[in-house]
């Protein structure tokens, strides 16, 4: 017996010095004296200084460039000015067109429509057609038809803008889509008298200032105006405004008078993005087309009755 109690007091001497460092290990940290209190306000550490740092930061950042969590990505300069030609008027080009090339690009989503919807006079044979188009979305263009207008400037990959006055015109050229291209006539004619209506119709355009005013007629009914299905019919009258705004801007505005759609004229405006260093390259409608896919899902046929021209 004598001998057993010695073994345990022998263990217990033993073990006292690790469960009381077991022990003290569990306690929790003691704060730290007032003196030192200044030097973590300095020096953020841990969570409370970390998130007191970061989130002061971060605002600072998201109104001045500043650091922290929310600073993000710096604003890059302002754009300069818009280049002119020769006789000081802008021109839709960059500055050195032998070395720079640009694409423009509308800014609308493609579930945009560019007024709102309930500013819009539609006639009601219009409005229902709409409201069907916004349903089954089977616009032409996917079918590789020709889109004039507000729509030409949302087509893939962009725009190019070619002015040649020595011609009196001026070149609209598509990147996707159907690959082609519409023009302005600036050389001061008229619409024609017997006028062949076609996808682009007919456009007369002239300068007032730094704006392109651009006046057409002769539309076909084929195609949509606008990526949300906006009807018209072949007595539309649509008049554009080009401006210019700076290096990376043009303003488009534009007025749409179609009494065979809407009750009275109407009017939106859309901004349109250059591209830099980017230029026309080959496309074809049709290659890789999966416009039926668009139209009508997975399923596995495609209702062609409708005579598709591509």
């Amino acid at each position: 017996m004598r001998h057993s109690l010695a073994l345990l007091a022998a263990g217990a001497l033993f073990l006292s010095p690790v469960l009381a460092e077991s022990l003290l290990g569990q306690q929790p940290a003691a704060p730290a004296p007032a003196t030192q209190q200044p030097a973590a306000q300095g020096q953020p550490a841990g969570r409370q200084g970390g998130d007191a740092a970061g989130r002061q930061g971060g605002g600072q950042g998201r109104q001045g460039g500043g650091g922290g969590r929310g600073g993000g990505r710096a604003a890059g300069p302002p754009p300069g000015p818009a280049p002119r030609n020769a006789a000081g008027r802008v021109h839709f080009g960059t500055a050195t067109p032998l070395k720079e090339k640009i694409l423009w690009t509308g800014s609308l989503g493609i579930r945009d429509i560019p007024a709102p919807a309930e500013s819009i006079p539609f006639q009601p044979w219009a409005k229902a057609l709409w409201e069907d188009r916004e349903k089954h979305e089977l616009e032409p263009h996917a079918r590789c038809k020709a889109s004039a207008m507000l729509r030409q400037f949302l087509t893939p990959y962009g725009t190019e803008i070619v002015e040649l006055p020595e011609m009196g015109r001026i070149y609209i050229f598509d990147v996707g889509g159907p690959h082609t291209f519409r023009t302005i006539y600036t050389d001061g004619r008229s619409h024609p008298k017997d006028l062949t209506p076609t996808y682009y119709g007919h456009s007369i355009g002239w300068w007032e200032g730094d704006t392109l005013v651009v006046d057409s007629v002769g539309f076909v009914e084929g195609f949509w105006w606008d990526r949300r299905g906006l009807p018209h019919t072949d007595q539309l009258h649509y008049m554009e405004r080009f401006t210019r705004t700076d290096n990376n801007n043009i303003r488009y505005e534009f007025t749409v008078d179609d009494p065979g759609a809407y009750t009275k004229p109407w009017s939106g405006t859309m901004g349109i993005r250059a591209s830099f260093g980017t230029e026309l390259f080959e496309y074809v409608c049709q290659q890789a087309n999966y416009a039926h896919e668009l139209m009508v899902g997975q399923a596995e046929k495609v209702d062609r009755t409708t005579t598709i021209i591509p």
